[in-house]
C-alpha cells in the first residue's frame, strides 16, 4: 500500500500535464507498507540505490551516498541484535 501525504499542494492540469501550482516551500510525505520486491543496487558512480515495490506494483527508490547506507546497515544490524523485531 502506497500512502502519499499531499494535503497542503495544489495541482494543475493542462494539455494533459500535471504542474505544481502552489508554494514551493511545501513538503510531502511518502509510505510504502507491506512490501514484497526489495531490490540494492549501485547507482551511477557515487550512489546506493534500494528500491522496494509492493503487491500492487507500487514502488519508492531511494538513492543514498555510501555513507548512508552504510549508516542504514548499522542500523538494521543493531535493531538484528537488540530488537525483538528479528526474533
Amino acid at each position: 500500500m502506497l500512502l502519499l501525504d499531499l494535503e497542503d499542494f495544489m495541482f494543475e492540469l493542462k494539455d494533459g500535464a500535471i504542474k505544481h501550482a502552489g508554494a514551493s516551500n511545501r513538503s510531502a510525505t511518502a509510505k510504502l507498507y507491506d512490501v514484497e520486491g526489495i531490490d540494492v543496487r549501485e547507482y551511477g558512480d557515487r550512489r546506493v540505490k534500494l528500491t522496494f515495490e509492493d503487491e500492487d506494483g507500487s514502488e519508492v527508490e531511494i538513492a543514498l551516498a555510501p555513507d548512508q547506507a552504510s549508516e542504514v546497515a548499522r542500523g538494521i544490524e543493531m535493531l538484528e541484535e537488540e530488537s525483538r523485531v528479528f526474533e
